[in-house]
C-alpha cells in the first residue's frame, strides 16, 4: 500500500459537517485563487471596537523601519491591570500570500491575552509572492527588535516576549526563534506554534495522503510555499529562516507550544519538530487534535474540541509565563 492509498483518520464528527460546508465555497488554494483569498480575508478584519473589547484593550499602530521599508505594527495594550505586561508577537497565517494583522486569526490571540494579562502586538510583514522570502521574515523580525527595544516605554516586559502564529504565521514565529537565537536578538521567552506550516518540501506521508483532503490541504501547501520559494521550494537553497524543519540546529530555543490535528497536511512535520525539539533539548509541548483539521477552532469555536484547545493553550501559556 503506498501512502498515497492509505486510510485517512475519521474527522471528529462535530467538525465533520461543518468542514464539508466549508469546504463546499473554499477549494484548494491555486496562484490563480490568490487574489479571491486575499479579499476574503480582508472583508473579515476586526475593527478598533472589536478589538479593544469594551475597554480590555487599548490600540495604536506604528511604522517601523526596516531593510525592505516601512513595517506597519498593531499594538493591542491592555487598558488595565498592574504593568509590565508580558506580550504576545503575532505573525498571521494565510499561507505566505494573504491574511493581516485584523484578520479573525486575532480573536484567539486576544482571548488568550485576556486570560493571561498579556499584550498582543501584530506585525503586518508583506506578502508572497509580490514580496518573495527573506522579505516577510525579515519584516517580521524588524518589528520585533522594536517591540523589544521599545517596550518598556509600551508598559511592557521584554524579558517576557512570546512569538506566535498559526500555519503561515507558525512558520514565521519559528523562523524568528531562529533568528533571534542565531543574531543575537531578542531574548524570547516562548515559541506558540499553531498548525505551522514548517517545511517546503511538502513531502512527509501527510501532506501526500492529504493532497486534497480537509483544510489548507497538501496543494494548497504547495501552493504557498511555491509563492514565497519560486524555483527553490524543494532544493538545498532554503533558509530554515524561511522554512524552520530545514534547521539543522534546534538547541537553544525557547520553549515551544506545538499544535495541529490528526487530519491535516502538516501533521507529520509539526510531530518531527516537536521530536527534534526533545532530541536537542528543548522543551515543546505538542498536541496532536484527534479528528480535527487545520485551524478547526477558527471556523467551529463552539465544538467542544475547540473549547478545550483554547483552555490548554492559555494554561500552556499561564505556565510559561510563571516561569519568569
Amino acid at each position: 500500500m503506498t501512502t498515497s492509498d492509505t486510510p485517512v483518520p475519521p474527522f471528529e464528527p462535530e467538525l465533520d459537517a461543518p468542514l464539508r460546508a466549508i469546504l463546499d465555497g473554499r477549494p484548494s488554494l491555486t496562484p490563480e485563487l490568490i487574489p479571491d483569498r486575499r479579499a476574503a480575508s480582508k472583508a473579515a478584519s476586526l475593527s478598533d471596537a472589536e478589538i479593544r473589547r469594551g475597554g480590555a484593550f487599548t490600540t495604536a499602530e506604528r511604522l517601523v523601519p526596516g531593510p525592505h521599508g516601512d513595517v506597519p505594527l498593531l499594538l493591542c495594550l491592555p487598558a488595565t491591570g498592574p504593568g509590565p505586561h508580558p506580550v504576545v508577537y503575532h505573525t498571521h497565517g494565510g499561507g505566505m500570500v494573504a491574511g493581516h494583522p485584523r484578520s479573525s486569526e486575532l480573536v484567539g490571540e486576544l482571548d488568550r491575552a485576556q486570560a493571561t494579562g498579556c499584550a498582543v502586538v501584530a506585525v503586518d510583514y508583506r506578502l508572497a509572492p509580490e514580496h518573495p522570502d527573506p522579505i516577510p521574515v525579515e519584516d517580521c523580525y524588524t518589528g520585533l527588535v522594536w517591540l523589544a527595544a521599545n517596550a518598556a516605554e509600551l508598559g511592557l516586559d521584554p524579558t517576557r516576549i512570546i512569538v506566535s502564529g498559526n500555519s503561515a504565521g507558525g512558520a514565521l514565529a519559528a523562523g524568528l526563534a531562529l533568528l533571534a537565537r542565531d543574531r543575537g536578538g531578542p531574548a524570547l521567552l516562548g515559541q506558540f506554534l499553531q498548525f505551522p506550516m514548517l517545511d517546503d518540501r511538502c513531502a512527509s506521508p501527510s501532506a501526500v495522503r492529504m493532497e486534497t483532503v480537509g483544510m489548507w490541504d497538501g496543494r494548497s501547501n504547495r501552493t504557498g510555499w511555491t509563492a514565497l520559494l519560486g524555483e527553490r521550494r524543494g532544493t538545498g537553497e532554503v533558509s530554515p529562516y524561511a522554512a524552520p524543519a530545514r534547521a539543522t540546529d534546534l538547541s537553544g530555543l525557547p520553549p515551544a507550544y506545538l499544535e495541529v490535528g490528526s487530519v491535516e497536511a502538516l501533521r507529520d512535520e509539526g510531530v518531527e519538530f516537536a521530536t527534534r525539539l526533545w532530541r536537542a533539548g528543548g522543551r515543546a509541548e505538542l498536541h496532536v487534535w484527534s479528528g480535527a483539521f487545520h485551524s478547526f477552532d477558527e471556523w467551529v469555536p463552539d465544538a467542544r474540541i475547540s473549547r478545550t484547545a483554547h483552555h490548554t493553550r492559555v494554561g500552556w501559556l499561564r505556565r510559561l509565563l510563571a516561569t519568569r
